[in-house]
């Protein structure tokens, strides 16, 4: 659906008003992939499955919406034109995988609704049947996430990488996404204020009519992972009229309080917030490091106070699972609405 840029500014107010003052995103997509049985261990990651498997996408989609999510992430992630022809795919195939996981979130939202004409609004089993409004955002990732290096959790391209290349570098991309039907676009883990800078542009350049979402990263809970300024990053963010809502993901939940208090000095638009477990991510191995994260009961304790503070949209990022969602939901279900001032 396309908003001209009056309606822009207004989107994410309503939704958020539909949705009862908080919103909430799903959690992490590759984990849930490999318990329904995918193998990721491949440089495209969750988007391998939307060649080899996108019924287990479309399962996972399902599964956080059946949690609560009011915001469905496609698996597009690490889903680039660059990535899928360096796997020998035409540049022709590689625009409709993008198309595909847009395809598959909505088919999954499709048969959501199916569901809850058809069930109770909380049925026994813990699924949540609720006729409501819910969003389907296209994930981008950044141009590290393409690397499949761990540069997304350092920022650091070197310096061949100027702000033309990342445009040039997501610009088709970005043209896509924007054309597929999604609600909204999310840039992902932005490590950077140079690609902070090149989405923007790149929106304005496009004549991007969706909204979008920007969501940095941080791992000292100050700056973005390069070492640049959250501020200088949110600012960025702030000054584009397609951003409909800034925040912070895949961050370790200890910083996520200081962090939204940092964003509110710069920015007006609601505020996003979907951390990871806490597990920590080793870059090099390719794998998470065991029990270095928090119970979904702590991760749900931090999450009437992120509200407080003014986090509008919550959710999980890697290693959360539908559970963490649920249990987000029913934290929030049980919360007095905020007063009115």
């Amino acid at each position: 659906m396309g908003h001209p840029a009056a309606e822009t500014s207004s989107f994410m107010t309503d939704f958020l008003r539909q949705s009862g003052g908080v919103a909430i995103i799903d959690g992490g997509l590759a984990t849930e992939l490999e318990r329904h049985g995918a193998d990721l261990n491949d440089p495209l990651w969750s988007a391998k499955c939307l060649l080899t498997s996108p019924h287990l996408v479309r399962e996972v989609h399902l599964d956080y919406l059946e949690a609560g999510a009011d915001i469905i992430i496609t698996a597009s992630y690490q889903a680039t034109i660059q990535g899928f022809e360096a796997k020998g795919f035409s540049g022709e195939e590689s625009e409709s995988l993008l198309r595909k996981s847009v395809k598959i979130a909505c088919e999954a939202r499709d048969i959501y609704y199916d569901r809850c004409q058809k069930g109770s609004p909380d049925s026994n089993n813990g699924r949540v049947l609720k006729q409501r409004p819910i969003l389907v955002a296209a994930s981008i990732g950044s141009y590290g996430a393409y690397l499949a290096d761990g540069s997304e959790y350092s920022g650091n391209y070197g310096d061949a990488i100027t702000l033309e290349t990342l445009k040039d570098f997501h610009r088709r991309r970005v043209q896509i996404l924007a054309e597929s039907g999604a609600d909204l676009i999310a840039f992902e883990t932005v490590p950077n204020k140079v690609e902070a800078q090149a989405y923007v542009e790149l929106l304005k350049e496009e004549d991007i009519k969706i909204p979008a979402w920007f969501s940095f990263n941080s791992k000292d809970g100050v700056n973005v992972v390069s070492g640049d300024s959250l501020l200088d990053c949110a600012s960025i963010a702030e000054s584009c009229q397609n951003v409909v809502a800034v925040g912070i993901n895949c961050t370790p939940p200890r910083f996520i309080h200081g962090l939204i208090l940092s964003i509110k000095k710069v920015t007006t638009k609601p505020i996003l917030i979907y951390p990871n477990s806490g597990e920590s991510y080793d870059g090099k191995r390719k794998e998470w490091v065991q029990n270095t994260g928090i119970s979904d009961q702590d991760f749900v304790s931090y999450v009437n106070k992120w509200c407080e503070i003014g986090a509008a949209l919550v959710g999980g990022c890697c290693r959360t699972t539908p559970n963490t969602i649920r249990a987000i939901y029913r934290t929030l279900s049980s919360r007095s609405p905020a007063p009115s001032s």
